[in-house]
C-alpha cells in the first residue's frame, strides 16, 4: 500500500515539474495594462464676488458652449454702466462745446459789425475823393482832406478787427492744448465705460465649453468669491485613460503610440494614443533594487481616445489597455 502512495507521489511530482517546464517556455500572453479612465473637469466660477441669483443648470445636463450657467446680482455694476454712460457724454460734450465756435447771436454780431465798418469806410472814401477833388479849386481846405485820411485809416483798422473779429466767433472755442486735454479725457471715460460694461457682462455666466453638467457647486442665494467655482462640466474631449506600464514594457511605450482600450460592455474596436509617459517611477518597492524586482517599477502613462469615442468612458471606470504596434 505504501508502494502504491509513493508511486503515485513521482507520477504526481513529475507532471508538476513537466507542468512547469511547459508553462516557464511556452510563449507568454498578450501584453496588457490595467488603468482607469480620467477627465480634466472644467469649474467654472464668477470672476468678481457677488451673489448667486439663478443657477440654470442641474447636474448631468448637456449644455452647448455659451449656455446660461448662472447669474450674479447685478444691480450696483447697472449702476456704475449708467454713471460712466453719463461721464462719457459729459465729456464728449464738452470736447465738442471746445471745438465748436461761438454761439449763433455772436457770430451774427461780429458780421454785422463788420459790416457797419465797411459802410463807415466807404462813406469817409467818398468824401474824401470828393474834397481831393475841391482842394484844387479851393473850395476845400487842407485841413479837412488831412482829417477824412486819417478816418479812411481808423475806418480800415475797424474793418480789420471786425474781421478778426468775425474769425474769432467761428473758430473753435479752446485752445489746441485744452481741445487735446479734453480729447484724451473722452478717451478716459470711454475706457471706464468698456470696463463697466464688461463688469456687468461677467455677472451673466456661460459655459465656455460643451460637455455634460458633472456637478453644481453652489446655489441660489450663496455669495461667492471671485473664482470660487459654481459648476464643473466634463466635455467628451478632456476625457483620457491613465495606466501604469511595468518596466520591463517601458521601452514599447511612446506617446503617439496606438492602443486598443478594453471595457466592461464596450465596442471591441475602441483605440486611443498615447499622449504622455512618466519619467519617474510611480512605485518604488520597500527593498533594494535588483534585476529580479525591476519588474515591480511601474510608470503612469495615459492615452487620449478619439474624440467621438472619449464620451463612451466615465471617470473611474476600470479599463484595460492593450498596445497595437511598437514604435521603432
Amino acid at each position: 500500500m505504501n508502494q502504491r502512495f509513493l508511486v503515485l507521489a513521482l507520477i504526481v511530482a513529475a507532471l508538476g515539474v513537466v507542468a512547469w517546464l511547459y508553462l516557464r517556455h511556452a510563449a507568454p500572453g498578450p501584453e496588457e495594462w490595467q488603468g482607469y479612465a480620467e477627465a480634466d473637469f472644467v469649474k467654472v466660477g464668477p470672476t468678481q464676488q457677488g451673489l448667486v441669483t439663478a443657477v440654470h443648470v442641474q447636474r448631468g445636463d448637456h449644455v452647448v458652449k455659451g449656455a446660461p450657467l448662472f447669474d450674479q446680482d447685478d444691480a450696483m455694476d447697472r449702476a456704475a454702466v449708467d454713471q460712466a454712460a453719463h461721464l462719457s457724454q459729459q465729456a464728449r460734450d464738452q470736447l465738442a462745446n471746445l471745438q465748436g465756435p461761438s454761439k449763433p447771436t455772436e457770430i451774427a454780431q461780429a458780421e454785422a459789425n463788420l459790416n457797419d465798418a465797411i459802410a463807415a469806410r466807404g462813406k469817409v472814401q467818398t468824401d474824401l475823393q470828393r474834397n481831393q477833388t475841391l482842394l484844387s479849386s479851393g473850395a476845400a481846405t487842407k485841413q479837412i482832406v488831412d482829417q477824412e485820411r486819417a478816418d479812411l485809416a481808423s475806418a480800415e483798422a475797424k474793418i480789420a478787427a471786425a474781421e478778426a473779429a468775425v474769425k474769432q466767433a467761428n473758430a473753435p472755442l479752446g485752445r489746441p492744448d485744452e481741445i487735446v486735454a479734453q480729447a484724451s479725457a473722452v478717451d478716459a471715460a470711454d475706457a471706464a465705460l468698456a470696463q463697466a460694461r464688461w463688469r456687468l457682462a461677467q455677472r451673466s455666466v456661460a459655459s465656455p465649453v460643451a460637455g455634460i453638467v458633472a456637478d453644481v457647486l453652489a446655489r441660489s442665494g450663496e455669495t461667492l468669491q471671485a473664482g470660487a467655482p459654481v459648476a464643473s462640466l466634463l466635455p467628451p474631449e478632456n476625457i483620457f485613460i491613465r495606466f501604469f506600464v511595468p518596466e520591463p514594457s517601458l521601452a514599447h511605450v511612446h506617446p503617439g503610440d496606438a492602443v486598443a482600450l478594453i471595457c466592461d460592455n464596450c465596442p471591441p474596436d475602441l483605440m486611443g494614443m498615447v499622449s504622455f509617459v512618466s519619467p519617474q517611477a510611480e512605485y518604488t518597492p520597500p527593498f533594494i533594487y535588483s534585476e529580479s524586482t525591476r519588474s515591480k517599477f511601474v510608470f503612469l502613462a495615459e492615452a487620449r481616445p478619439k474624440p467621438a469615442e472619449a464620451a463612451r468612458f466615465n471617470p473611474g471606470q476600470p479599463v484595460t489597455v492593450k498596445p497595437q504596434a511598437a514604435s521603432p
